[in-house]
């Protein structure tokens, strides 16, 4: 077969190119240390690579979002212990007042304490991360969630919160609104509140009480209104004025039971004071110390009033500092929950970026080896190809 010359050194120049192609492939394979430099290098390779780099981008997202959600919930957390330490100082105050011997200057300097302690409360639930973000504003993070206006509190917040994603299909709470930490707290002792009529003359108070039968309660749950008919005597109606407890004798510190509960009232009432028993509603934090100012600054309120309205409020307070144990504890829940994320993403990352490794990274051995052996390839390519292209039919002839 005849092979033309320019066939040759087509031939020969092709296979010389390729040739140093392949060393500068090695060449830049040995210079970045990636093996795969395009999809042309190793198409099955560079798909597992480009979805498993999307795992860790994905991944390392994880942890940014980990990490501000841990950031929040530790601010609130510190917010939560501030807040726990302003209702404990207003319990504190409120048995301090709850003595029958103190005068009305000493009540009005207690309700002088409360009040800035109530003003701390709005301050504490107002508190903001280093961007100027309510913590308890909720979505609305941007607008002051707490607003007091003379003796009233409002809430103008969000009552849904910001969830953010840890892990694959793992969300997270990065904060409470301030509507379920300071102002839906169950009223009374969580199942009825108890209270005094405005118009009672007599002595006598009335306690929180207590549930005896929680089924038979969740059966008549109503409003009840417990009437002296002489001080001591008494009867319990219902809120259609039907008895429920015929007269009664009373005895002052015994037990009132009906409907599932009871309550003790305690002093001399007079004939005609009334006390009520309703169904526990909600208050906020706010009210309960704004009321307990109110009662403490009163100079109209009977002793027995006073007394009644105060242990009310202690009641209450206690609601309010169960409550923030209970939110500043799944607050730690989540944290917990975001640090085990993390580690889990941490690892996560390690494994996919040595995946990766194996996958893409130079063997720098094999690859100066094979450099090697491509440029003596080369060499001898060249050296053949300007040796055989002297040749000539001339050097023959002669």
């Amino acid at each position: 077969m005849t092979i033309s010359t320019v066939t040759f050194q087509n031939d020969a120049l092709y296979a010389i190119d390729a040739l140093d192609t392949q060393v500068a492939q090695t060449q830049n394979q040995l210079s970045t240390g990636l093996t795969l430099q395009n999809a042309a290098d190793n198409p099955v390779a560079m798909s597992q690579v480009n979805e498993l780099d999307n795992q860790l981008s994905a991944s390392q997202q994880y942890v940014t979002n980990g990490n501000g959600a841990t950031t929040n919930l530790q601010l609130e957390e510190q917010a939560l212990t501030n807040a726990t330490n302003v209702l404990q100082s207003a319990q504190s105050l409120a048995t301090e007042a709850n003595n029958g011997a103190l005068n009305g200057s000493q009540r009005q300097d207690i309700a002088t304490q409360l009040q800035q302690l109530l003003q701390q409360l709005v301050s504490v639930a107002n508190s903001t991360d280093s961007n100027g973000n309510y913590l308890f504003a909720g979505t609305a993070s941007a607008t002051q969630p707490f607003a007091q206006s003379g003796s009233s509190v409002a809430y103008s917040g969000s009552d849904t919160v910001n969830q953010v994603e840890v892990a694959p299909n793992q969300f997270i709470s990065q904060g409470d609104t301030g509507s379920s930490v300071f102002m839906s707290i169950p009223a009374g002792n969580g199942t009825f509140v108890t209270g005094a009529a405005a118009g009672n003359t007599g002595s006598a108070s009335i306690d929180t009480g207590s549930v005896t039968d929680p089924g038979t309660w969740a059966s008549n749950a109503g409003a009840y209104t417990i009437s002296f008919v002489s001080p001591t005597q008494y009867e319990v109606t219902n809120s259609a004025g039907a008895v429920v407890v015929n007269p009664t004798s009373y005895t002052s510190g015994d037990a009132i039971a009906f409907e599932g509960v009871q309550v003790t009232v305690s002093g001399t009432p007079a004939t005609g004071d009334e006390f009520t028993v309703a169904p526990a509603g909600t208050a906020s934090a706010f009210s309960t110390l704004s009321s307990l100012v109110t009662t403490l600054n009163s100079t109209t309120l009977t002793s027995a009033q006073i007394t009644t309205q105060v242990g009310t409020a202690l009641q209450q307070l206690g609601n309010a500092v169960t409550n923030l144990d209970n939110v500043q504890a799944s607050v730690g829940a989540r944290i917990d929950a975001v640090s085990t994320a993390k580690t889990t993403a941490t690892s996560d990352q390690t494994t996919i970026q040595s995946t990766v490794s194996q996958l893409s990274d130079t063997d720098y051995a094999a690859a100066t080896t094979q450099l090697s052996t491509e440029e003596i390839a080369l060499q001898a390519a060249e050296e053949s190809y300007a040796s055989i292209s002297k040749l000539s039919l001339f050097n023959y002839l002669g």
